[in-house]
């Protein structure tokens, strides 16, 4: 559900890749706090991974290139010692030179192979008459296991393995990876009391704010499709769910239902009495600039902002997944593509929140997720958490990301 203040509209930040390296104590301090409760860093040990995060910045396009066909993808690794590494991974035979820091891997696929292979699987959402089998959650290029994951089911194994035969795909390039918690929409929805979004039948929805945008003169903000249609008036929510002054209104919104399939998007434009701001809330540590939208790297460190459960962190996962959400019984809720998965817990309500990084990167809004913020792992308990890229909301809609010095 969404907390609709006006002082939280968050705009993303992109990671500055010259001048110098960020340290662990120029992080806005609710990203420090939250980062090191939920990803188990000591203070050096943030340092270190700001080291290797900017290197990752300066150098993935460049490995990239100097790669060529033979590139299997670049990702952030953490070490047995608890210190990170920029892995780059190729097909060639022949080892590779690379700059200071970055280690290279052997990989039997290059990144173009899995892209293509995963696009396989894509490509069965075309066809007509076509669902997603029930069990089957996910599926994703994986560049630490030069793999196509597809996510399923605990005993829906067989599901998937029909899944893969119809697309044709090799499966020697197909891993398995068995989901306890279904993937599902993180919107909360509750009767009776003060209106965020009117849904019907005395039920109210809420999500949470994401970045602050312009469409040229005209102010609002980025977040999921599935937190309201087009035309639908938006509040305030000055406590939970106490409605507060009117925001403003869904200006587009696209969210597949049912069995079919698209992105999750959408962007409100904001009365003009309202003024944006170019931060994330910080729940009482603070607030975090944003300065920009560079993308961050798989396993890359990054965190989220969400009304109901406030602060939590993880890693990049892997890029371009596809999401098929189920609802509470198991029915197909809407089949997602191009969605980033993380390590970041969330729940209902965080919905269309924001992701950003410590150099202050807008990376995304929250679409779903499995799991909740609750369990043995400590604060961040456990599960998955989807979302929709930031740069691909803004050019869809031909919107500019307000951002801070």
């Amino acid at each position: 559900m969404r907390k609709f203040s006006m002082s939280v509209l968050a705009v993303a930040a992109a990671m500055t890749v010259s001048g110098a390296a960020l340290a662990a104590d120029d992080l806005a301090p609710a990203l420090k706090t939250a980062m090191q409760r939920d990803l188990g860093l000591s203070s050096t040990q943030l340092t270190q991974y700001l080291k290797v995060e900017r290197l990752a910045a300066q150098q993935e396009k460049a490995l990239a290139t100097q790669l060529g066909r033979n590139y299997a993808g670049t990702w952030l690794e953490r070490k047995d010692d608890g210190s990170f590494e920029l892995v780059a991974a190729s097909t060639a035979i022949k080892s590779v030179k690379t700059v200071a820091g970055v280690q290279t891997r052997s990989a039997r696929n290059s990144l173009a192979s899995l892209n293509a292979a995963k696009g396989q699987l894509d490509g069965l959402l075309n066809r007509k008459s076509a669902a997603v089998p029930k069990g089957v959650y996910s599926w994703s290029v994986d560049l630490p296991s030069n793999s196509v994951v597809v996510g399923v089911a605990p005993g829906a194994e067989e599901a998937g393995v029909d899944f893969v035969a119809r697309s044709g795909l090799d499966p020697s390039v197909v891993r398995f990876e068995t989901m306890q918690d279904k993937p599902q929409r993180r919107i909360a929805i509750q009767g009776g009391r003060g209106v965020l979004r009117d849904v019907g039948g005395g039920y109210v929805s809420a999500c949470s704010i994401g970045f602050s945008v312009t469409q040229g003169s005209t102010a609002g903000y980025a977040t999921a499709g599935h937190c309201g249609n087009a035309g639908d008036i938006v509040y305030q929510e000055l406590r939970q769910w106490e409605m507060g002054v009117r925001v403003g209104t869904f200006a587009a919104s696209a969210m597949p239902n049912g069995t079919a399939s698209g992105p999750d998007r959408g962007w409100v434009k904001v009365d003009s009495t309202h003024t944006l701001s170019a931060s994330v809330y910080g729940y009482g540590n603070g607030d975090v600039t944003v300065r920009g939208s560079t993308e961050g790297a798989v396993g890359a460190a990054l965190c989220r902002s969400g009304r109901t459960t406030g602060w939590h962190c993880g890693t990049i996962r892997s890029k371009n997944m596809t999401v098929s959400y189920v609802d509470d019984d198991g029915n197909p809720d809407g089949t997602v593509t191009g969605l980033t998965r993380t390590t970041a817990c969330a729940e209902g309500g965080d919905s269309g929140g924001s992701f950003i990084t410590g150099a202050g990167q807008a990376q995304g809004v929250l679409s779903g997720g499995s799991g909740s913020c609750q369990g043995s792992q400590g604060n961040n308990g456990g599960g998955n958490s989807y979302f929709t890229p930031i740069k691909s909301i803004l050019s869809t809609y031909s919107l500019t990301l307000r951002t801070g010095s």
